[in-house]
C-alpha cells in the first residue's frame, strides 16, 4: 500500500439525487434534472481551469462521488473523462471509481462505463432489510443490490465495494448480522461500514428530536462494530482503516490518498480539495456553481477556480495535525515514523511526548520503532484521541 510519489487524486462531486436519504447531510439535491446538462458543461470548465493552471499534473486515481453520480449518462462521463485525460497525466492502470445507486446499474450502462475506463464501483447497499431501507428513504431493495452486483461482474468490474450503515434507531444485532451475511454472500472486494451520524438538518435528526425515533445506542453500535470485525475477518477481509475492510490488494487507493494527507484537487458543487498547500471548498448550490463557471474570465491561481468560496493556506503545524488525524485512521499502516520525519523533519513521538506516552500507557496507541497506530481499543475511542491532538 505504498503511495506513488508525486501523483495526485482527482475528486469530482455530482450533487444530484432522485431522492435524498433521511440521514444524508452531504451536498445533494433532488428534483433538479433540468440542471444536469448545464452542470456537466460547468464541471468540464472547472476541470479545464484546474488542469491548465498547473500543467503536467499526474493522477493515479479519479473518483466520482455525490450525490448520485450514476445518474449521469455514459456520454456525459465520456466528456468528463476525455477532458481529464487531455489535461492531466493519468497513470496507466489508474483507479477510476464511481459511487452508484443499485437501481441505476443495468447491463448496458455498466458495460458502457467499463468501456470508458471505470474499474471500481462503490454501491450503496446500506441494509438488507426493506423496513430499514424505507427508514432511510432509499429507492432500492435487497434484490436490486444483488442484480447490480451480478450485472457489474458480467460487465467486467473486478473491484467492487458495498456500503452498510449500522447503529441506527430500531436496528438490532439480529438484523445487523443478517445484513452482514447477505453482503458477504454477494462477494464484494471491499466493504465500508459507517456508524450512523445524526446530522443536523436531516429528517432523522428531526424525528429523534421530536421523540418519534429513539436515540442511537452507542454501546450497541460498538457491539455491532465488533461483530462486523469478526465476520469480515473470518471472510478473508483485512481492516486497513477504521471504517474500511478489503480483500488483499483491493484497498481503495483514492481514499488512501486522503488518509495519507496527500494532494487531491476537488471539483464540483460542494467539493473539498487539498492541493498546492491549500485546503479549499466550492460553491454549494448547483445553480450558483453553473453561473460562476459560465461567467468566469481570466486566469486563476492553482487550485482555485471561479467556484472556490473558501481557501486556507495550511501552515506546517496545521499540516502536521491533519497528517496525524487522518493517518491514525489507518489501522495497519498508521503513522509511518520514517515518512513523517522525511516530510516534517521531526519524529512524531518527540513532537507529542506527553500525549503519546499517556495514550500508549492507556492501551490506546501502539508505538514501535516504525509506526504509531491505534489499538483495537483505541479505534473505539478514536474521536477522543483526535480531539486531544488538535
Amino acid at each position: 500500500m505504498t503511495f506513488i510519489q508525486g501523483f495526485q487524486s482527482l475528486y469530482l462531486h455530482i450533487p444530484f439525487c432522485k431522492t435524498k436519504c433521511t440521514y444524508c447531510a452531504f451536498n445533494a439535491y433532488a428534483n433538479m434534472d433540468t440542471l444536469v446538462n448545464d452542470f456537466v458543461d460547468a464541471l468540464v470548465r472547472e476541470v479545464e481551469i484546474v488542469g491548465r493552471s498547473r500543467p503536467g499534473q499526474q493522477l493515479h486515481t479519479i473518483y466520482f462521488g455525490g450525490g448520485t453520480p450514476s445518474l449521469l449518462s455514459p456520454g456525459q462521463f465520456e466528456r468528463l473523462l476525455s477532458t481529464i485525460h487531455a489535461l492531466f497525466n493519468v497513470k496507466s492502470g489508474s483507479e477510476i471509481s464511481l459511487e452508484a445507486n443499485p437501481n441505476d446499474l443495468d447491463a448496458p450502462y455498466l458495460t458502457a462505463l467499463r468501456q470508458l475506463g471505470f474499474n471500481r464501483l462503490s454501491i450503496g447497499m446500506q441494509s438488507a432489510h426493506q423496513n430499514e431501507l424505507r427508514l432511510f428513504a432509499r429507492r432500492h431493495d435487497n434484490d436490486a443490490v444483488a442484480r447490480a452486483v451480478s450485472a457489474a461482474r458480467r460487465a467486467g468490474f473486478a473491484n467492487l465495494n458495498l456500503d452498510l450503515i449500522y447503529g441506527f434507531p430500531h436496528q438490532t444485532m439480529t438484523t445487523w448480522k443478517a445484513s452482514l451475511v447477505q453482503m458477504m454472500a454477494l462477494q464484494p472486494d471491499h466493504v465500508s461500514l459507517y456508524a450512523l451520524g445524526v446530522e443536523e438538518g436531516t429528517p432523522l435528526e428531526r424525528w429523534i428530536a421530536r421523540g418519534e425515533l429513539p436515540e442511537p445506542d452507542d454501546d450497541l453500535a460498538a457491539d455491532m462494530y465488533d461483530l462486523a470485525t469478526d465476520i469480515l475477518g473470518q471472510g478473508g477481509f483485512e481492516q486497513y482503516e477504521i471504517s474500511n475492510w478489503a480483500k488483499p490488494g483491493y484497498e481503495c487507493r483514492h481514499n488512501l490518498q486522503y488518509w495519507r494527507n496527500l494532494p487531491y484537487p476537488g471539483v464540483g458543487p460542494g467539493a473539498h480539495g487539498w492541493a498546492g498547500g491549500v485546503r479549499y471548498s466550492t460553491i454549494l448550490a448547483p445553480q450558483k456553481y453553473i453561473q460562476a463557471l459560465k461567467s468566469s474570465v481570466g486566469d486563476y491561481v492553482y487550485p482555485r477556480t471561479p467556484a472556490t468560496v473558501e481557501a486556507l493556506e495550511v501552515d506546517r503545524p496545521g499540516e502536521i495535525v491533519d497528517t496525524l488525524l487522518m493517518g491514525l485512521r489507518l489501522t495497519r499502516e498508521g503513522i509511518q515514523r520514517a515518512a513523517f520525519r522525511e516530510r516534517f523533519g521531526e519524529d512524531v513521538v518527540t513532537l507529542y511526548p506527553a500525549l503519546m506516552n499517556r495514550f500508549s500507557a492507556q492501551g490506546l496507541l501502539r508505538i514501535d520503532a516504525d509506526t504509531v497506530r491505534l489499538t483495537t481499543e483505541g479505534r473505539l475511542l478514536s474521536n477522543m484521541i483526535f480531539r486531544e491532538l488538535v
